[in-house]
């Protein structure tokens, strides 16, 4: 399974780091460390030699209650970033964004992978995805960020996320977006209590056998923070290591994460075990 990301190959034979990148001053975890575009790239470039596959810049906290970013102030966060990435590595960058014009920007100044968290519902964001020729990965959230942690509510919550996720992949296909192109997220944290991620994550495996790759990020989120009760998100690391673990045991082929040196061994260990052909001497 390999995605064409703008000419740039990410291999998905096997569990891959999404390495987190947030360019902006007010993201939950850490927020305000990269503004400046000389230490996000330098910040990047130590991801991709620690072995992320694949470094994913946001320019818009989508932490609950925060405050939305217009496109002319996410572009001008993002693009310096992505331009300067472009040269300084070879992997794949994404722009987690749902702004159609800020996707088609990222896209001109050198990214090859669309991230939304709207899974492409905002006006003008299928066309856009579609002309930029690049991979996307659909995400399912319930409500908006400022409120959507406010009373999420499902009866079956993998049911009614994996029928979210395959709706809106018909509709991608309908527009002209390959299923080659795709990716999928049930988006944990998005939307959803405690009960309701730890379900999605026992149900994972349901989202893998569609047969698209399976985005996943747990990453320092609150369910870690409430299952370990650890209340600063830059502490999380062991919890975040066990759901990434868990997630591609479940079948997750990218792994969104903000400790990426870690998770890449923490994967290593689990390729070895899952991989059928490994043999030790």
């Amino acid at each position: 399974m390999i995605l064409n990301c703008g000419g740039r190959l990410l291999d998905l034979s096997r569990p891959r780091v999404m390495a987190v990148l947030n360019v902006t001053p007010d993201s939950f975890s850490d927020g305000g460390r990269w503004v400046s575009v000389d230490a996000a790239v330098e910040h990047a470039v130590q991801m991709v030699e620690a072995g992320a596959a694949l470094i994913d810049v946001g320019g818009e906290s989508t932490r609950p209650g925060a405050t939305p970013v217009d496109a002319d102030d996410e572009c001008a966060r993002v693009l310096p970033v992505i331009e300067r990435l472009a040269a300084a590595v070879r992997v794949p960058i994404s722009i987690d964004t749902s702004k159609p014009e800020v996707m088609q920007a990222a896209v001109a100044a050198g990214a090859g992978f669309i991230n939304d968290v709207r899974a492409l519902r905002e006006p003008g964001a299928i066309e856009a995805a579609r002309g930029c020729g690049v991979p996307v990965c659909l995400m399912h959230m319930q409500g908006e960020p400022r409120s959507m942690q406010a009373a999420p509510h499902y009866e079956r919550v993998v049911d009614e996320v994996l029928a979210f996720l395959e709706e809106r992949v018909l509709l991608c296909e309908a527009a002209g977006i390959g299923r080659e192109r795709l990716v999928i997220d049930p988006g944990f944290g998005f939307g959803k209590t405690l009960a309701h991620n730890i379900e999605l994550l026992r149900g994972l495996d349901r989202f893998a056998a569609t047969g698209l790759p399976v985005l996943a990020g747990i990453s320092r989120k609150a369910m870690v923070g409430a299952l370990t009760g650890e209340r600063v998100a830059e502490r999380r690391l062991a919890g975040s290591l066990a759901a990434a673990v868990l997630a591609a045991r479940a079948g997750a082929r990218i792994l969104r994460v903000h400790d990426a040196a870690e998770t890449v061994q923490a994967l290593a260990v689990v390729h070895a075990v899952m991989d059928d052909g490994h043999r030790s001497d």
